[in-house]
This record gives structure tokens, C-alpha cells and sequence, in this order.
């Protein structure tokens, strides 16, 4: 096998790793007609999930909307005000019920938003009837939506939701009121920092991939990545590796790389992970080696030029895959924030990791 051959099979193996660590987050959303749970669904999440997802019905007043290339599916519950609503609950939970009994959790609905709006400034009988329904196997968020003045509704919100993890005021648009007076969105980001707190850890990466409302979360996530794998690095260098040995640690770079891709929300694949890691060394995507890749890497590190001919310790590897991880992360917040949420192009993204790296190594 080729030094070429030998990257491009890391390459592989760390996006069939990164896609299996991400999961899928499924979000029940329940609301009254006329709450917003569409808008707010597409102000939260990637790619307009609402109104471009494929949605499949699942019971006659709940569909399932997912779309490919987003680790997420919304179960958007409907029927609430029929006046048979106990029927629709009672469906409901059965369908709930037994998908927890399930023992694969991707198939698990993990959390509930229960969507009221602010201007009906009342909680019906069924949307508690709901929440007590709900929470009884999943963690449930109140979402109260439209939100221009509390006055108390929240409060209200929060004592005949007793079972909710907690309650959080959305405006998913900007408004125009009379005068002029512009209301801009908020509590997107509380909603999904909320939402965090209450899915299971392993399904973070799949609430950061999927959603755009944060790019702090994603930064997080990001951040965790990196720790993970310069303690990794940290471990392969236990022992000093003679420098000809420094390919062990291309796998947990290029894994890295991978992972954080992932948890942005990137489309995964091995040409874009290949120009990732070209940027990192100078090199072309035909032409990388184990050895190329870390001496690429070694430049970043103060003094790390000097180890060519020497060995890398625990330390070193640490540091070179912090660096590179960090840079890398920072790479993809300022072009989210610039893309705002949505996923930037590949061509945007490299450009920039390569100017990063360059100002990093001039330093």
C-alpha cells in the first residue's frame, strides 16, 4: 500500500467513524394550529427542515420529517384541537412507549417541545393533559412562541407545566411593529443550550450538527472533540516517537478533523477531508504522507521545527493536534457566523483553514 493509499484509507475510516458518533437526535414538537412550530423548527435547524424535509406519516395526526444529510428527525404532532384530543394523546403515547422500548436509541424520541403562543396568553386543558403524557419518557421543554410581552405568562406557563424541564420565551422572526419598532429574534439560542442540557450526551453532536441557532454549542461540542483526541496524541507520544515513526499520530488528526466537520454539520467526504488535510501541510490531496502530514503540523509548534530529526513527545503530539483542531474549529465559527448558521461551502471554508494555518506558522 501507497503513503497515498494508506491516508486515503485513515480518511475513510474516520467519516465512517464520525458519521456513527454523531447519531440522530429525534424532537417531538407538539403545538396548537397557529403556534408557529414550522417557523420555528426552520429559524432553529439547517436547511429548512419544515418546508424541504420528507415528512411520513406515523400515526393519522403525527408525521415524521427528516431530510438527508441532517442526524435529525421531527415528530410534529398534530390534532390538538379536536375534540376528540384524548384519542390523539392516547395514540400518541403508545406510539412513544413503544419506540422506548426499543433497543436501539436512535429509534427513541429523545425530547418534547410543547409550543404555546404567548398572544393566547391561556394553557389549555390538552396541552397539559400532553405534557404530563410526554413526560413520563422523554424530557419536555415549554416553548412559549411569539413572544413580545411576558407579563407574567411565563410564570403561568411554568405552574400548570410542572413536568417540564423548563420554559423558554422564542420570537423565531423579526417583527416590524407599529412606529417602526423592530423586535428581533430571540431565545433561539437559550432553546437549544436548554435542549442540550436535557438529551443524552451522546446525542450532542447530532443537536450541534443539525441545528444553526448556536454556533456556540457547535464551538462546544468542537472543543470536546479536540480534547479528546490530544489526549489521545498525548498517549501515542507516552514513549518519545522518532519522528519516522509519526505517522501514529495521523489517524487521531485526521479523526479529529473528521469529527468536528461532523459536528458542524458539514457534508461528509473523503475529497473535502483530503483538502483539509492538504491545507494543514502544503501538500496536494495526490501526494500526502504520515510523515508530510506531521511535519506540516510541526511548524505550528514553537520550536517544533527543530524535532524533525529528533522525537515527538506525549507533549508535542498534544499540542500540535490542539493546535490544529483549534484552528480548525475557529475556521468554521467565523464562517457559520458569517453564513449565519447555514452550512458555508467547502471552497469558503478551506480558503479560510489555509490562511488561518499560514498566519499561525508566520507568528
Amino acid at each position: 500500500m501507497t503513503p497515498s493509499d494508506h491516508v486515503a484509507a485513515i480518511v475513510t475510516k474516520a467519516l465512517e467513524d464520525a458519521m456513527r458518533d454523531r447519531g440522530r437526535l429525534n424532537v417531538l414538537i407538539a403545538g396548537r394550529t397557529g403556534v408557529g412550530k414550522s417557523t420555528l423548527v426552520n429559524a432553529v435547524f439547517q436547511g429548512r427542515l419544515a418546508e424541504t424535509g420528507q415528512g411520513r406519516p406515523v400515526t393519522t395526526t403525527t408525521r415524521e420529517i427528516t431530510k438527508d444529510g441532517l442526524p435529525l428527525a421531527i415528530w410534529d404532532t398534530r390534532g390538538l384541537e379536536l375534540g376528540a384530543f384524548q384519542e390523539t394523546i392516547d395514540a400518541l403515547t403508545q406510539l412513544i412507549a413503544g419506540r422506548a422500548k426499543e433497543a436501539d436509541a436512535r429509534r427513541h424520541i429523545h425530547v418534547a417541545w410543547l409550543c404555546l403562543n404567548e398572544d393566547s396568553r391561556r394553557v389549555q386543558d390538552v396541552e397539559i393533559a400532553l405534557h404530563h403524557a410526554l413526560a413520563a419518557y422523554m424530557p419536555v421543554v415549554g416553548v412559549i412562541t411569539k413572544a413580545r410581552a411576558d407579563q407574567g405568562f411565563r410564570a403561568e406557563v411554568q405552574r400548570l407545566l410542572p413536568d417540564a424541564r423548563n420554559v423558554v420565551r422564542v420570537r423565531a422572526l423579526e417583527e416590524v411593529l407599529d412606529g417602526g419598532h423592530v423586535l428581533s429574534p430571540m431565545g433561539l439560542t437559550d432553546l437549544v443550550e436548554l435542549t442540550a442540557e436535557v438529551i443524552p450526551e451522546g446525542l450532542h453532536r447530532a443537536l450541534a450538527a443539525a441545528q444553526k441557532a448556536s454556533v456556540g454549542q457547535k464551538r462546544r461540542v468542537a472543543h470536546g472533540i479536540v480534547g479528546v483526541s490530544a489526549t489521545a496524541a498525548a498517549a501515542a507520544g507516552a514513549t518519545p516517537i522518532p519522528f519516522s515513526d509519526a505517522v501514529l499520530l495521523v489517524p487521531i488528526q485526521i479523526s479529529m478533523l473528521a469529527g468536528i466537520s461532523s459536528a458542524f454539520g458539514l457534508a461528509q467526504s473523503a475529497a473535502f477531508l483530503s483538502v483539509l488535510v492538504a491545507a494543514a501541510t502544503g501538500s496536494t490531496g495526490t501526494t500526502l504522507a504520515g510523515r508530510a502530514i506531521v511535519g506540516g503540523l510541526l511548524k505550528l509548534i514553537p520550536g517544533g521545527g527543530t524535532l524533525v530529526g529528533g522525537a515527538i513527545s506525549g507533549a508535542t503530539a498534544a499540542a500540535l493536534t490542539t493546535t490544529l483542531g483549534e484552528v480548525y474549529t475557529a475556521t468554521l465559527v467565523a464562517a457559520f457566523r458569517e453564513s449565519q448558521g447555514e452550512s458555508p461551502d467547502a471552497g469558503t471554508i478551506e480558503r479560510e483553514f489555509r490562511r488561518r494555518l499560514v498566519g499561525r506558522d508566520a507568528s
